[in-house]
């Protein structure tokens, strides 16, 4: 059965379209709220909670790879540093004691620990150590690597620095350098010669094939070598500490050359895949600050597939999105209008030296000529790298989780995540079996290459932002023969998956078009969809929408301002919120305070302002009421509406006046004494002049402050000649009304 994409005229799809619109009661009018929440990016699944499945970085959900734990524990070991597979064996260098195990057939076997430490004579009573001659021997097997002969080779660090060869079942010398502490990385190139990267004098040397021979070939300026690689063309390629830089040494004129200069402190790991050289770069300070796939924004669209009538390449593990076959379900979500803000992210993809930022880590695909490409990076410490059929592994701390990457299709994926260790700390691989070294605490984990048959994706929680009737789920996914999804919901009115208020989990439903969201009314809702398979094939999410609705509510008017401008006009603000989106209109009222009566101003208003020509009403003290109504969107029996009333403000029209004066004369000096009121302003301003209409002087109040609605003045007028004399006042108060005052005096 396929569902065809409404554009194909496919009836089938016509009737899913109309019965996902039916569930969301989507009407022209918008008596109700009816919202599609859609789910397609890793930001969004990766807030739920996977089990047995993997979230990619393009937003996908499948099952994982069926795993086992092979060591659950191991005594006095609190890292696994190095796995190498030989044949049917795994072996396992270790942390703090230097021990080497092999694990065959299900069994775990010590071949090699490092002996305890001898007491120090100057302290022989210290009981740290005596605990650390018990338990510690301060030794750690950081790398091995297999010789041209399929023997395990060895590097011991830490108390002793050596190279040991696993022959016949006994480790013997190989070469112990007297100048190094650790050996952090062993290489084998294609004639079978041997090198190895050392610290703390950042030194690499060369063995022939046997072992014998060694000589130094690069001296370089930094503290350690954490990492080498036998490149294809006959160079050795190295990474450093301290200042993390990818150097290229040719092993027959020891001539060193720095092939890139990354910002992180350290180069980790490095390893060559389909010809091309990788550099896993890190920093000791790496903490979590972003969610995981968000380092890096992902790019719109992706590279072109190959045509579907082409055989998969070799060493296609399904780790990456599955192949849907022929036949199966494929379902699609029906279309609905994009939110303004989604916008395509893009990822910067750098061919130059650029400077990176040092929060996070990063997996660098370098050419012969020191060109560099981004392919994937995480706030997170990274620790090692392979290879998987032509896919990168990477292990992290922080969160211990093993990323998959695919340089090809710019898509990664998260493939283990272990709850209880701290970091992946070693990974191999065997043909497509995937073997993983955890630390804090110490395990050996198997991948293999088929798919659980079985996994659980429990999301966040959906929120409608008010309690809703939860419509249908709709996914979006490839879903082959023998596989399916299945859903089941539950809802509540708390931001606490773990309240016990929430529903119980409906019955799981086999997705195979709309599936009805059938719990209870509640502001969220969560579900769960449970992928099915075969050890071959997986069901592949892409996208989840849930409808949800919410009922009309009324519009919340949640502010009232009234200002009066300059010409005395008063310019009515609010603002209005609908949680329906519904179109709004407004009726707006004013009463005298004290009164009960509201008297109209105006209905039918359409923006979130009005003026108000305040002149039309006596001198007072007003309230304004705005009521907004929903009605243009509903029935007469679902609309609503709110209120809300403003604060108390004076309308006043009216300028100060003179209550009383009093004029007194002294010969030709005049005095006039007054008291200047207004009803409801503050008295703002006073001004005088004595015989002219533009020789204005201000006047101040006797108690020298403008503050309240009466003030006392008093005005001198001296040296004035004899004869009629005319004092004009100004008077305004503090919100613009200006009266104008006249004395005449006669002086003798």
């Amino acid at each position: 059965m396929k569902i065809k994409n409404i554009k194909s005229g496919s009836v089938l799809a016509l009737v899913f379209v109309s019965l996902f619109l039916a569930s969301a009661q989507v009407c022209v009018c918008k008596a109700v709220t009816s919202k599609v929440t859609r789910q397609s990016t890793s930001r969004d699944f990766l807030k739920g909670e996977p089990n047995d499945v993997v979230i990619g970085s393009r937003g996908t959900i499948e099952l994982g790879r069926r795993r086992e734990v092979l060591v659950k524990k191991f005594e006095d070991v609190w890292s696994i540093n190095s796995v190498v597979v030989i044949g049917d064996t795994i072996y396992i260098g270790t942390s703090p004691n230097g021990g080497v195990y092999a694990f065959s057939s299900g069994q775990l076997k010590e071949i090699y620990s490092a002996g305890p430490m001898h007491q120090d004579k100057n302290e022989p009573d210290n009981p740290n150590v005596v605990e650390a001659e018990q338990h510690l021997a301060n030794e750690h097997i950081f790398a091995m690597q297999q010789d041209v002969s399929g023997r395990l080779l060895v590097g011991i660090s830490g108390r002793r620095c050596a190279l040991y060869r696993l022959e016949k079942g006994e480790m013997k010398l190989v070469f112990e350098p007297d100048d190094a502490n650790y050996i952090f990385a062993i290489a084998v190139d294609k004639a079978g010669d041997i090198y190895l990267g050392t610290g703390p004098k950042g030194r690499i040397y060369r063995l022939d094939s046997l072992g014998k021979n060694a000589e130094l070939i690069a001296n370089t300026s930094d503290k350690n070598i954490l990492s080498l690689a036998a490149g294809p063309d006959g160079f050795i390629y190295a990474g450093s500490d301290t200042r993390g830089l990818v150097y290229k040494i040719d092993p027959q004129t020891k001539e060193t050359g720095v092939l890139y200069d990354s910002d992180q402190q350290e180069i980790t790991a490095v390893l060559f895949s389909g010809g091309q050289l990788y550099a896993a770069a890190t920093s000791a300070g790496v903490v979590k600050t972003e969610a995981r796939f968000m380092v890096q924004a992902i790019p719109a669209g992706r590279p072109e597939q190959q045509p579907e009538d082409e055989e998969p390449p070799e060493g296609d593990t399904g780790s990456g999105p599955a192949k849907s076959g022929t036949g199966g379900l494929k379902l699609q979500i029906a279309n609905t209008k994009e939110t303004p803000d989604e916008k395509p992210a893009q990822r910067k993809v750098i061919l130059v030296r650029a400077r990176r930022p040092v929060r996070a880590s990063f997996l660098y695909r370098i050419t012969e000529e020191g060109f560099v490409t981004d392919i994937f990076s995480e706030p997170a410490v990274f620790f090692c790298l392979a290879e998987s059929r032509g896919l990168l592994l990477v292990g992290t701390g922080n969160d211990a989780q093993l990323f998959l990457a695919d340089p090809n299709s710019e898509q990664q994926s998260i493939i283990y995540e272990d709850r209880q260790a701290s970091q992946i700390t070693a990974v191999s691989t065997d043909g497509d079996d995937i073997f993983i070294g955890t630390a804090n605490p110490a395990k050996l984990i198997k991948l293999e290459k088929d798919f659980s048959r079985q996994g659980t994706y429990t999301s966040d929680l959906v929120d409608a932002e008010q309690p809703a009737k939860w419509g249908k789920l709709q996914i979006e996914a490839d879903i082959p023969p023998d596989c399916n999804v299945l859903a089941a919901c539950r809802s509540g009115n708390v931001k606490d998956v773990n309240d016990p208020s929430f529903s119980e989990w409906t019955p799981l439903q086999e997705v195979t078009g709309p599936v009805p969201l059938d719990c209870p009314v509640g502001r969220f809702c969560q579900y769960k969809l449970v992928l099915r398979g075969n050890e071959k094939t997986t069901p592949v999410v892409r996208e989840v929408a849930l409808a949800s609705t919410v009922p009309n509510l009324a519009p919340r008017v949640e502010s009232v301002s009234v200002a009066r401008d300059k010409n005395g006009a008063f310019k009515i603000s609010y603002d209005v919120k609908d949680d329906n989106g519904d179109k709004l209109i407004y009726k707006i009222d004013f009463r005298k305070a004290g009164r009960t009566e509201w008297i109209e101003i105006t209905d039918d208003v359409e923006n979130d302002s009005f003026e108000w020509d305040g002149k039309t009403v006596e001198d007072g003290r007003y309230e304004i009421r705005v009521t907004a109504s929903d009605e243009r969107s509903n029935t007469p029996e679902t609309k609503r509406s709110g209120s809300r009333v403003s604060d108390v403000f004076v309308v006043d029209n009216t300028g100060p006046v003179v209550e009383n004066h009093t004029i007194s004369k002294i010969g030709k000096v005049l005095t006039l004494k007054m008291t200047v009121s207004d009803e409801l302003s503050v008295i703002g301003k006073v001004d005088y002049t004595i015989d002219s209409n533009a020789d204005w002087k201000g006047a101040v109040p006797d108690d020298l402050v403008y503050d309240t609605t009466s003030e006392n003045f008093t005005i001198p007028a001296e040296n004035l000649d004899s004869g009629e004399h005319v004092i004009a006042l100004r008077l305004a108060d503090d919100v613009g009304n200006t009266t104008y005052k006249t004395f005449e005096v006669n002086i003798k």
